[in-house]
């Protein structure tokens, strides 16, 4: 059952439970309920589309040359606005940077594990990212869990805040589905170098991968899996609010995943590749 699907089922008037008993009972965070957009000008929102539509082409642009791109694009936005909005969108170009400072010890940064290790398996190892996804009146953010070997999309969730609690609970709804990969592979961004995200990991005994610094193509597969995902559905439409999102979200995914075939993967779906034996541990 999709997360919309269990956002579906819950009853704000409900005599016995409340609403947080709901969301714990069906899986899903309160947090992201109501997929309300952050709220911007349509100007701002206009502009950060823009970006986030050269950034997903030119993941190597910073800001500098976004704004020069988009001027010659005819929109004029100053390079400390464009640098301060990939910054409220999680975007980072992809460089090595040099080694100044030491992470808070809050946050630990670990390892990076998957450098010339070969991965041929489901469940060897997993992978995570968080996207900007625009809606009319604002903006929101997605983050997927995603099986390396088979590109299979195991779970995701949207947000209108960058909060840890959404992308812990795509980890465990992916964790209680399919079992625990060996090693799970992220960027070094708070939510996943904070403690509830790592304790969830270490509790279900995954090796933690990190991202060197700036480093997207370390997680090459999801990055293409945003990528995808926006040009083949998300910039083809107007995507009013966070309902509308979540649709054409779910909608994609479940193409992505049933009927999308990999050239990767001999042609075969991300489905067909992940096999029969390691789907829904649960299903009847």
């Amino acid at each position: 059952m999709s997360p919309g699907d269990r956002r579906d089922m819950i009853e704000p008037d409900h005599p016995k439970l409340s609403l947080s008993a709901q969301c714990r009972v069906l899986n899903i965070s309160r947090s992201t309920l109501y997929y309300r957009p952050l709220p911007a000008s349509e100007e701002t929102l206009a502009l950060m589309k823009s970006i986030d539509k050269l950034f997903t082409k030119y993941p190597f642009f910073g800001s500098r040359q976004i704004a020069v791109s988009l001027a010659r694009d005819g929109v004029k936005a100053g390079r400390h606005r464009v640098r301060r909005l990939m910054r409220l969108m999680g975007l980072e170009a992809v460089y090595k940077r040099p080694k100044t400072s030491q992470p808070h010890p809050a946050h630990p940064v670990f390892p990076y594990l998957l450098k010339g290790m070969e991965i041929t398996r489901p469940n060897q190892v997993w992978c995570s990212d968080i996207t900007f996804i625009p809606v009319s009146r604002g903006y929101l953010y997605l983050v997927a869990i995603m099986d390396w070997a088979t590109r299979k999309v195991l779970s995701w969730r949207v947000s209108n805040t960058m909060h840890a609690d959404f992308c812990v609970d795509a980890l465990k709804e992916a964790i209680e589905k399919y079992g625990p990969p060996e090693i799970m592979n992220t960027d070094q961004g708070s939510q996943f170098t904070g403690s509830e995200w790592i304790t969830t990991l270490t509790g279900a005994r995954v090796r933690v991968s990190m991202d060197g610094r700036g480093r997207y193509l370390d997680n090459i597969f999801i990055e293409r899996l945003w990528r995808s995902l926006k040009y083949e559905a998300v910039y083809l439409q107007d995507i009013a609010d966070g309902f509308a999102a979540q649709r054409v979200v779910d909608d994609w995914i479940n193409f992505y995943n049933q009927e999308r075939p990999h050239a990767a993967l001999g042609k075969a779906t991300p489905n067909e590749a992940y096999g029969a034996t390691n789907e829904l541990k649960k299903a009847a």
